[in-house]
Formats: C-alpha cells, sequence, structure tokens
C-alpha cells in the first residue's frame, strides 16, 4: 500500500470549476473505468489498499474532493454535496468519460446519490454502468453520528474545531473500525497529516454541514436509489456503530433488494481499509454480474 507521500506522487492538482483538485487516473483507456468517491474526513488515499488489485483490469479514477485531503481548502466557503458533484461531473466531462462504474464510501456516497439522481434525469455527466456503495448514511435517520460530529454541527462547531488534536481524533476514529480490524499508529498518522494538511482542520465544521443537505434533500436523494436504472451494490461493514447493519435493514426495507450485497460480519465503517481483499472480490464480482 502507498504511503500518503507515494500516493501524492501517482497524481496531480487541476483546476476544476476553478478549484485546486488533487486527482490520480491511472489505466489504459480501453478498460472498463471506475470512479472512485471518498468519505469524510479522509481522502482518496482511503482507496489505495484496493488500488492496485482493481487496478490490474481496470481503468481507476480517484478525486480528493474539495476540502480534503491534498485539494483546496477554501476557509470562507459553504461546502456543499451539489457542489461536490458540480466538481466531479467537471472533472467527468473534462476528462471525456463516457461510461464508467462508480464506487463510494461514506460522505461520498452521498455525493453520488445526488450524481445519481441527475443520470436518472438524464443531465448527467457521462453514462454509469453500476454504482456500488459502502457504508455511508444513505438514509439521514439511520445515521448514528459520533459525539464529536454532533458538537461540530452544533453553534459550538467553531470552538470544537479549535479544540480539536490529534489525540482524540485517533479515538474517535478508531471507534468506527472493527474490534479487530483498528488502524495502526503509522495509518492513524497518515489520515491526520491528510486532514491537516494546508490547514485542513480549520474547516471541519464547514464540511460537517453534509448532516444537514442530508435532511434537508433526503427526498430527492431516496429516490435517486429507488428510481435508478442501474445496477447497485452494498458492501458494508456490519460493526459500524453509524451505517452498519441497521442501515442496510433500512435500505431493504424502503429502497428494495440490492443487486448485490455483502455484509462483512467483522468489520466497521472503513471496509476497503479493514478487509481489502474482500472488498476487492466483492466489487469486482460485483462488476461482472453488472455487465450480463
Amino acid at each position: 500500500m502507498d504511503t500518503i507521500e507515494q500516493w501524492y506522487q501517482r497524481g496531480q492538482v487541476e483546476a476544476f470549476l476553478g478549484q485546486p483538485i488533487f486527482h490520480i487516473e491511472e489505466g489504459d483507456t480501453t478498460q472498463q473505468t471506475v470512479l472512485l468517491i471518498h468519505g469524510f474526513p479522509t481522502s482518496s488515499w482511503d482507496w489505495a489498499p484496493i488500488w492496485s488489485t482493481l487496478r490490474e483490469n481496470h481503468r481507476l479514477i480517484a478525486l480528493d474532493m474539495l476540502g480534503f485531503g491534498y485539494s483546496a481548502k477554501p476557509s470562507a466557503h459553504t461546502y456543499s454535496i451539489h457542489e461536490q458533484a458540480d466538481i466531479i461531473e467537471a472533472m467527468i466531462r473534462e476528462k471525456a468519460l463516457t461510461e464508467f462504474h462508480v464506487l463510494a464510501h461514506d460522505y461520498g456516497d452521498t455525493v453520488a446519490q445526488e450524481l445519481l439522481a441527475r443520470q436518472n434525469a438524464g443531465s448527467g455527466a457521462g453514462q454509469w454502468q453500476s454504482v456500488c456503495f459502502l457504508n455511508g448514511g444513505l438514509f439521514p435517520e439511520t445515521h448514528k453520528a459520533l459525539l464529536i460530529q454532533k458538537l461540530l454541527l452544533s453553534p459550538l462547531g467553531p470552538l470544537v474545531n479549535k479544540l480539536t488534536s490529534k489525540a482524540p481524533f485517533d479515538k474517535s476514529f478508531s471507534r468506527v473500525f472493527g474490534p479487530d480490524t483498528q488502524p495502526s499508529a503509522q495509518e492513524l498518522e497518515s489520515f491526520w497529516r491528510l486532514i491537516t494538511h494546508n490547514d485542513g482542520k480549520h474547516i471541519f465544521h464547514n464540511l460537517i454541514t453534509y448532516m444537514t443537505d442530508r435532511k434537508q434533500h433526503r427526498a430527492r436523494w431516496l429516490s435517486a436509489l429507488q428510481e435508478a436504472r442501474i445496477p447497485i451494490a452494498l458492501i458494508n461493514g456490519s460493526l459500524d456503530p453509524v451505517s452498519g447493519v441497521h442501515m442496510v435493514a433500512r435500505y431493504r426495507e424502503i429502497v428494495g433488494e440490492p443487486q448485490y450485497i455483502a455484509a462483512l460480519d467483522t468489520i466497521g465503517h472503513y471496509p476497503q481499509v479493514e478487509a481489502p481483499e474482500q472488498v476487492s472480490q466483492h466489487y469486482l464480482d460485483f462488476i461482472r454480474t453488472a455487465a450480463i
């Protein structure tokens, strides 16, 4: 698995809609393309554990969304899921992507739901072939936010943001992993360095407003799932306290049975980091079935 320095060297920063965005693009344009959309509060480096396996037979494109990782982190800015979707669509058009699969996680799930709504309406950039969701808040009513997330979203957010340091981050972040798949000290250090790169910690309370976006646009993003005309998969860590087995149960209740589902019984919120071999195999199995 690449270090964060090696990961950075593999990518580039390019302006999309006027914002400097870090992204990695690797593979042959004759191969099936997979667009990977990361979660909060991390970055595209989340995909490093499964990158080499997926890359063997696929063209891969991943980015750090605005406010994350090595991308721009403007302070006086109102962040929104819709803006993130706009930036991704600008990248899709710039890269001349026509047909591609989408793999998303956490915050990226919500961005993917907005993009999927555009696909359903016939206004989206490119043509999706499938979408796979890893653990994320597909439904605001099943998203069990951590205390730190609730505090960041509250009027105390700016103060909590100032007081946040690596030690409490390590503790809170580790809580969402499975008990047998905890992040190493080196991984925690790398996650923290990416989050705080370019003074990134100062915008935690601005980025967390995605939780409000989810409530405000719930109907639109639920309809995106219900009206999808492409294969959908869920690969989900069941032990995730934020969006584990309870989120999958809600999906089945109000959307129906996805075409492909994999419940990882001993895994938490970051399945691609905690169980990269399982996630890679399940994902490759899914997109093979999606092509039939």
